[in-house]
């Protein structure tokens, strides 16, 4: 990473710091709601859905306004929304309010992260994949330093992640507002030849849509280790200490060991779709051995094996739509994703919630390992309509 540009540097530092500040959060939303607001499982999947689904909004808008008035601006705008929610929530924190203020957080965050991603393509185009491999360390590491404190304040009290949470909303938009300023002209709307666009876009869309499929239903797995599994770990006594310390670890292991990974895909794996392919695999496995395990050490295990999967489908996903998106529809394809992450993230809570409240977790982590056999499908096939030149792009991507 040492040839990244100055400008890929500063986006990274940025997610860094909006991930930390986030990430004393949302590991613990269904703790909060379910403990401390004495709700059930499946009230606590519902908060997090509304959440998510403003962030879906804003998945979309942020990638809307990407292709329309460029990266800075969309950063700016959602950040501003974001603090200004996060600020009135550290202030009342009560039922209902916080529900409607974490909803106002998810559509801010959504404006966020689609320019981020869309930026970090434009200003290292020759980077390929490292560009999106670098930003999702960034955020992983803002995971393990959020997760870490936030757990040991939220064992103290649970008023001080509200605080800690919105003030890094604050130094983000201090940051941005100061150091994207030299990145005001990426992703302003471009002129493409628009045959070219209606020739090549279904056939892309179609490919990139089959993708996010098996996408969401991997976020809903995912997603269960912040709701379901987390409210299961408190039923097992682990500690909030504990379980936030496997969102460190996960973060810590994605930190060291994603260049390792890296590697290894360009050495062994010829496509990104075969590394997908193994990432999901993998998901399953790290399932089946959470659903074993009833001690804090068998989690553990079980975060570290599904981390190592993650490494290998995460950023990929990405990466193919940097490389499929027609020129100036980067900002749309990047809120695509990301609103398809978002929207696993929005109903693999209520999902899981209702499965484990009716049906227990055994129930659960069986239907999850099926949804994971589905994104294997889906993912082996998503590209037999494209062209071979796209076939040929998306080869060099994962190079």
């Amino acid at each position: 990473m040492r040839d990244m540009p100055k400008a890929l540097w500063f986006l990274v530092i940025g997610m860094a710091i909006n991930v930390t500040g986030a990430s004393f959060l949302w590991p613990l939303n269904t703790i909060y709601v379910n403990s401390e607001l004495d709700k059930s499982l499946t009230v606590a999947g519902l908060v997090i859905m509304l959440n998510q689904g403003a962030s879906v909004i804003g998945n979309l808008v942020g990638g809307w306004l990407f292709d329309k008035i460029g990266g800075y601006r969309s950063v700016l705008y959602g950040i501003f929304i974001a603090l200004i929610a996060s600020t009135l929530l550290a202030w009342n924190h009560t039922w209902p309010t916080y529900v409607v203020l974490l909803t106002v957080i998810g559509f801010g965050a959504g404006l966020i992260f689609p320019s981020m991603y869309a930026m970090a393509g434009s200003v290292w185009k020759e980077g390929g994949r490292r560009a999106f491999t670098a930003m999702y360390v960034a955020a992983n590491l803002g995971v393990a330093i959020g997760s870490a404190l936030g757990g040991r304040l939220a064992d103290i009290s649970f008023n001080l992640i509200f605080i800690v949470n919105a003030a890094m909303y604050g130094a983000f938009f201090v940051f941005a507002f100061f150091f994207y300023r030299s990145l005001q002209g990426v992703g302003d709307a471009t002129t493409s030849t628009r045959t070219s666009f209606e020739v090549k876009s279904k056939s892309r869309l179609t490919a990139l849509g089959i993708v996010c499929f098996g996408y969401i239903l991997c976020w809903i797995g995912y997603v269960q280790w912040q709701s379901t599994i987390a409210a299961y770990t408190q039923e097992l006594n682990i500690s909030l200490s504990d379980y936030s310390l496997l969102w460190t670890v996960n973060g810590a292991l994605i930190v060291c060991f994603q260049p390792i990974v890296s590697q290894m895909v360009k050495r062994w794996f010829q496509s990104l779709k075969a590394q997908m392919i193994v990432g999901i695999s993998v998901f399953i496995i790290a399932f089946i051995v959470a659903s074993q395990v009833s001690a804090f050490t068998g989690f553990l295990t079980a975060m570290i094996i599904m981390t190592i999967g993650e490494m290998f489908v995460w950023p990929a996903v990405p990466t193919i739509a940097n490389q499929l998106a027609p020129k100036g529809r980067a900002g749309f394809y990047q809120g695509v994703v990301n609103s398809t992450a978002t929207g696993g993230r929005m109903l693999g809570p209520v999902i899981g919630g209702i499965l484990a409240d009716t049906y227990g977790m055994s129930v659960l982590f069986l239907a999850l390992s099926l949804l994971f056999v589905i994104s294997i499908v889906t993912t082996a096939f998503y590209d037999k309509k494209l062209s071979s030149e796209d076939r040929a792009d998306l080869m060099k991507a994962s190079a």
